[in-house]
């Protein structure tokens, strides 16, 4: 098989993140194949494009995820795997959980 396959995986918002997405906590996506392998920066621009429904300013600011949204790659801080560098492997799990509450 060629490595243009595109891969499945499961990208889940929660605590309050999720109001961005329609209330959508879970996404099982199939990305498109791309020449270069898929890194959580292409990915966070392409969940803007694709996912995020409304108030971008509160999921994403310059290139990353705002302050005070971990994320967690295969119930893995992402701090430890590599952040905006890490490449997407398939059936990767990504969980972005909001830690910011208004009030």
């Amino acid at each position: 098989q060629a490595s243009e396959i595109s891969v499945l995986h499961c990208f889940s918002f929660r605590g309050g993140a999720e109001f961005l997405f329609d209330g959508v906590k879970k996404h099982q996506v199939t990305l498109p194949s791309q020449p270069e392998p898929w890194d959580i920066r292409n990915l966070l621009q392409w969940i803007k494009q694709n996912l995020l429904k409304e108030r971008p300013e509160l999921f994403l600011q310059g290139e990353s995820v705002r302050p005070g949204i971990l994320v967690l790659i295969n119930d893995s801080d992402w701090e430890l795997m590599g952040e905006l560098d890490y490449q997407l492997q398939d059936q990767d799990n990504v969980l972005f959980i909001s830690t910011l509450h208004g009030g």
